[in-house]
């Protein structure tokens, strides 16, 4: 596939400078990546190539080491309506929106926010589906030998041995994206979409059909959390990836993205 197209876009009343990666042809596909960033997932992005243009944003803030680009915006609801602006200045009518991780928490909030602005929804492994109990805190201080089994079937795979040797330490960027995460819990202004807090009472404001994507051998959150959270969206569905942990698409790509592109082509 040829190389992506680079666009670069100043938004937020010129606050924020960010790009966006433009590739393929076909439907309009907006992909928010994960706090990994766009390298480790772009073999998954070329699949999703063949049959749509995707679209995929940097993200403003920690994930790209530019803390003072988080900081621009506000809160949680900014970060919402910088995207709504994206999709306008990209001239994007109600595209298919495919979240992973942090990206799929976003795509969840954008797609409750604003319903008309997205056509089918693909959540895979959303990190922000956390229980009260969940070990958003512990996370941060896991050792690697614990944190390669919670993330991966195979903890000595090929796709774990690819995620953790990519040039910046993904640890550090882990740990970044956690801190921040309870932070913006603990101060309020974050929208946590667990049951008893702010998603949960406008999930179902969601209007698209929504896949939730999930690895059976998950070691962060059980596969069960999956269907229960789709039970809060009116037109969702779970497919469970097996041998696959809580990055389904790096472990299982080929059948990751043989369901989500039947699931977007209906």
């Amino acid at each position: 596939m040829a190389a992506p197209e680079v666009r670069r876009l100043s938004l937020w009343q010129d606050r924020i400078q960010t790009e966006v990666e433009i590739s393929g042809c076909g439907r309009p596909l907006v992909y928010l990546h994960g706090p990994w960033g766009l390298a480790s997932d772009r073999a998954f992005v070329a699949g999703l190539a063949d049959d749509h243009t995707v679209y995929a944003p940097k993200f403003p803030g920690t994930t790209h080491g530019n803390p003072d680009a988080v900081h621009a915006l506000d809160n949680w609801f900014d970060l919402i309506v910088y995207h709504g602006e994206l999709f306008d200045r990209l001239e994007l009518s109600a595209p298919a929106v495919v979240g992973h991780s942090f990206g799929g928490l976003l795509a969840a909030e954008f797609a409750a926010s604003a319903p008309k602005s997205v056509g089918r929804l693909v959540l895979i492994d959303p990190v922000g589906l956390w229980r009260d109990d969940a070990p958003v805190k512990n996370w941060m201080i896991l050792s690697d030998k614990v944190r390669r089994p919670s993330l991966f079937a195979d903890a000595d795979g090929e796709a774990a041995r690819r995620f953790f040797d990519v040039p910046s330490d993904p640890a550090e960027r882990i740990d970044t994206l956690a801190q921040f995460i309870w932070a913006q819990a603990c101060s309020g202004k974050f929208v946590w979409p667990i049951a008893d807090r702010g998603f949960s009472r406008h999930a179902h404001r969601i209007a698209s059909p929504t896949l939730i994507v999930w690895g059976t051998a998950d070691g962060i959150i059980a596969p069960t959390y999956a269907q229960e959270f789709a039970r809060r969206i009116a037109d969702a569905r779970v497919e469970l990836i097996e041998q696959a942990g809580h990055l389904p698409h790096l472990e299982r790509p080929e059948t990751v993205t043989k369901v989500v592109r039947a699931f977007l082509g209906g």
